[in-house]
């Protein structure tokens, strides 16, 4: 069966802060990371369902990382594949 990601990944473990006003916010570990949007592990975001809109800052930079719009595209058992948006 042919992969019909558009971006690829490229494995990265970092930390995120993901907010939406349903559990306000959690800090959370990302996985990996495409073009396209992030996997990020977190149980809090399994109560997320796909189409959620939620913001995310990569934290522990240097300089404070820009707010990014993300909407939930995947749910598994160990947390959520996040698309980036435009707002």
């Amino acid at each position: 069966m042919p992969s019909q990601r558009q971006h690829p990944r490229t494995l990265m473990k970092c930390r995120i802060k993901i907010c939406h006003p349903s559990f306000a916010e959690v800090v959370a570990q990302t996985r990996d990371l495409s073009d396209g949007g992030v996997y990020v592990k977190h149980p809090d975001l399994l109560a997320l369902s796909q189409g959620t809109i939620v913001t995310g800052q990569v934290q522990d930079l240097p300089i404070e990382a820009p707010v990014l719009h993300m909407e939930v595209v995947r749910v598994d058992a160990e947390g959520v594949g996040l698309r980036f948006i435009e707002r």
